[in-house]
């Protein structure tokens, strides 16, 4: 039993100093080597030599005509017994 721990153990030591060793190559990024780039500050775009040619389209009549208000009903009904209603609740208690 002891010795399935001891070579548990030294597998995992083996597996860590592996990844170990490896790593660096991913650390050792270059932050401002000859390969990298350099952005001026501002950049100006001119576009005053450019000519857009084109036609504009739109309709010769207009198409859509207003929608002529509606007339309804009034939802709201005026309760006329109202008053006995609430009379005969307090009745009721």
């Amino acid at each position: 039993m002891r010795s399935k721990r001891r070579r548990f153990w030294a597998l995992g030591a083996v597996l860590l100093l592996t990844g170990l060793l490896l790593a660096p190559g991913a650390w050792a990024q270059d932050e401002g080597g000859d390969d990298a780039v350099i952005y001026k500050k501002k950049t100006v775009y001119n576009f005053e030599d450019d000519t857009i040619t084109g036609d504009l389209t739109r309709p010769d009549q207009e198409f859509l005509t207003g929608r002529k208000l509606a007339h309804h009903k009034s939802l709201i009904r005026i309760r006329e017994n109202f008053r006995v209603k609430v009379l005969q609740s307090a009745k009721d208690l």
